[in-house]
């Protein structure tokens, strides 16, 4: 009997157990897949404790990525074939050793990535590509300030805003977090802890104030990051772990500077062309071997408490995947 991570009630990882799970047959427009490997990420946590914006009912399965092969395809499902590797996305279920999946929710692995590499590609990827293609528009020659830069959608835009010409300036904790940026393509990097952090960032942008910001911390760092940004800036909102933040708004008024929400959500529920297409151009940019996330730490399923732990901590340079 293939197994899953299961609560009766949301919250601490210890309200959670491993136990038998079968998902059955997949119905029709589903996938059943073997999950190979799963992806860890902070707001799995946020969900599994019942903290984040939309709570889920129970008994609940966390885990929204997750990478394997496919074992039977549900009616009307085309385009996949059994055996095949791919990695699928949702909201829950994925922290199990089988899942069923919606097809529409699935793609083809790009043999670049391998399973765990994959099991934390999509989200993190096409949230960075969103924001920094779709929302601000960043151009080559300009300056990218990424904030939370060891972090999984911070990488993300590190990779994605080198890849585009830009020059980026990675900003993170440690040196274990800075050096994973300098290896993906980040010009420039920024101890967030120094006291003196504003002049940093200007130093490393050549005294010039920044073009564009990318910010999944939130918090005190908004404020902070907002107030190093030029004329015609743009900040994007991208989370907010550190705190929903308050904006004196005679900071955009003085700075003709734009704060900019990207939520991938919204995106694939009003403009779902837009979504596979960006979805799309990124498995093509990951099958070169252009863009790929760094993994710190694979934990057999049985550890998942030790996992998710790991993650709500948000000190861990790199993504922690669940191998069942």
């Amino acid at each position: 009997m293939p197994r899953a991570v299961i609560a009766d009630e949301l919250g601490q990882p210890s309200h959670y157990s491993l136990r038998d799970h079968d998902p059955g047959p997949p119905r029709a427009g589903e996938l059943r897949i073997a999950i190979k490997a799963a992806g860890v990420s902070f707001v799995d946590v946020l969900v599994s404790e019942g903290r984040y914006q939309i709570r889920p009912s129970v008994p609940f399965i966390p885990g929204s990525e997750c990478a394997g092969i496919v074992e039977a395809l549900g009616a009307e499902v085309t385009g996949f074939s059994v055996g095949q590797r791919v990695v699928a996305t949702g909201w829950h279920g994925m922290f199990a050793e089988v899942a069923n999946v919606p097809a529409q929710s699935a793609w083809p692995i790009p043999d670049a990535l391998s399973f765990e590499e994959a099991a934390c590609f999509v989200v993190s990827y096409t949230t960075s590509w969103h924001g920094l293609v779709d929302r601000a528009g960043l151009k080559a020659g300009e300056s990218l300030l990424v904030l939370g830069a060891g972090g999984a959608t911070g990488l993300a835009a590190v990779q994605i805003g080198a890849w585009l010409g830009a020059y980026v300036i990675a900003s993170a904790s440690s040196e274990a977090k800075r050096a994973i940026a300098s290896a993906g393509g980040a010009a420039s990097t920024v101890n967030s802890a120094s006291p003196g952090w504003r002049d940093d960032v200007r130093a490393a942008n050549g005294g010039r104030p920044v073009d564009v910001i990318f910010d999944p911390v939130g918090g005190e760092s908004t404020e902070r990051a907002f107030r190093t940004l030029g004329w015609n800036g743009r900040h994007l909102i991208v989370g907010f772990p550190a705190g929903i933040a308050a904006l004196p708004t005679n900071l955009p008024l003085l700075k003709g500077a734009s704060l900019i929400g990207v939520y991938l959500g919204g995106l694939g529920e009003n403009e779902p062309e837009r979504a596979r297409a960006n979805q799309e151009r990124l498995f093509e940019l990951a099958g070169q071997g252009l863009f790929k996330p760094a993994i710190a730490h694979r934990c057999p399923l049985e550890n998942f408490a030790d996992a998710m732990t790991e993650a709500a901590r948000g000190d861990t340079a790199g993504r922690i995947v669940l191998i069942p």
